[in-house]
């Protein structure tokens, strides 16, 4: 079977959208080689983000051939790339970022499946600029209707994608996400080098993913200044926004600014390390499609607290703790409660490990080849 992807978010993307991508392509070229994988983006991006993947022999990059191609990145993503999928026999093409190419919304020849997120569009509009909302509603929901299955990666974003969008339900799917496998062989030299290299202090609380408002942090600088152990801090690593302002101005505020430090562009392979030093991980997200840092963290041994409201409970498992995303007495209670109780922090490590299985490579491989297989079917 040839499979094409959308692989803007590949070549271009360092964490999110692109990290998931990246982790889809790899599971399938270890798990399913005997399928071909076509990586369709507009330009070569950043090599360093993808080189690992083409070591494949079943994994190959594609780029517009023609000057219009390469000089229009967006229309070749969305109407150039038809001929080359037809010219290399693609079966199965797959929107891996919330959209299909427009040239393919009535191409019988070449199967489709998109990926949906989220619609936090939707759910928190607040967070969006009006003209962005439009867009996502109309180019995510014309492309959920005209593909031929949607992978939701939760039972949350799978029920808004039948409700707002109006898919059928037996052609919505969900597939979980999966992290990489360092997280859960993580070595103690990893802790070390990440202690040396960063200055990291010897206790932490720990947050990642983009400092962005919907994500909350300033939640978890208050809970942190109400805690009385004055000797943990607050390190948060994610791509910096306007909100990161914000965020220290309330840790000024709250006298808690000493202990509270944002990182950012930190390597993918340092993660590890950084979360094996954590004594808690607090993700204390207004709304998220899924939550891959909780699965991080419970893949790394450290006890998870999400929050309410989406779809986190189903990252984090029944051992995880969840906070009302706008109760800071409720989450500096659950943070005490875990770096207070050896025994609590001790089971949820355990559990959490356990629940974490159930998102490895493996199974989300199978249940990708299905939907395929089953996609490939109506096009014979």
């Amino acid at each position: 079977m040839n499979i094409a992807f959308d692989a803007k978010r590949i070549t271009n993307n360092l964490t999110g959208l692109g990290n998931y991508s990246r982790y889809i392509v790899g599971a399938l070229a270890e798990y399913y080689p005997e399928s071909n994988y076509l990586l369709c983006s507009p330009s070569l991006g950043n090599p360093h983000l993808y080189d690992t993947l083409l070591q494949n022999r079943s994994v190959s990059l594609h780029t517009p051939e023609s000057g219009v191609g390469k000089m229009l990145g967006a229309w070749w993503r969305n109407y150039g790339l038809k001929s080359m999928l037809l010219k290399e026999e693609v079966d199965i093409y797959h929107g891996l970022s919330n959209e299909l190419p427009l040239g393919l919304y009535r191409e019988k020849r070449i199967g489709t499946v998109v990926t949906i997120h989220d619609l936090a569009f939707i759910r928190h509009p607040e967070f969006y600029k009006p003209i962005d909302r439009a867009l996502y509603r109309r180019k995510y929901g014309a492309s959920a209707r005209a593909a031929d299955h949607v992978i939701a990666v939760s039972e949350f974003t799978r029920r808004d994608i039948v409700d707002v969008f109006g898919v059928e339900p037996e052609r919505v799917s969900v597939i979980y996400q999966g992290c990489s496998p360092r997280f859960a062989q993580m070595k103690p030299e990893e802790i070390a080098f990440a202690r040396g290299h960063y200055q990291l202090p010897e206790r932490y609380i720990l947050f990642v993913g983009s400092i962005e408002e919907r994500k909350n942090l300033k939640l978890v600088v208050q809970a942190l200044s109400l805690l009385i152990d004055k000797n943990i801090h607050l390190i948060a690593v994610g791509k910096r926004t306007p909100y990161c302002d914000v965020v220290m101005a309330e840790a000024r505020k709250r006298g808690v600014a000493a202990r509270v430090r944002l990182m950012h562009a930190i390597p993918s392979e340092h993660l590890p390390g950084i979360y094996g030093g954590a004594e808690v991980f607090v993700y204390p997200s207004r709304f998220e499609g899924f939550g891959i840092p909780l699965i991080e963290a419970l893949n790394a041994g450290v006890p998870v607290i999400g929050a309410t409201g989406s779809c986190l409970e189903e990252a984090g498992g029944p051992n995880s703790l969840y906070t009302d995303p706008d109760d800071p007495d409720m989450l500096a209670e659950q943070i005490f409660s875990v770096i207070d109780d050896r025994r609590l922090a001790e089971r949820m490590r355990h559990e959490g490990r356990i629940y974490a299985q159930r998102f490895n490579p493996k199974q989300i491989v199978r249940e990708l080849r299905t939907v395929y297989e089953n996609v490939l079917l109506t096009h014979d």
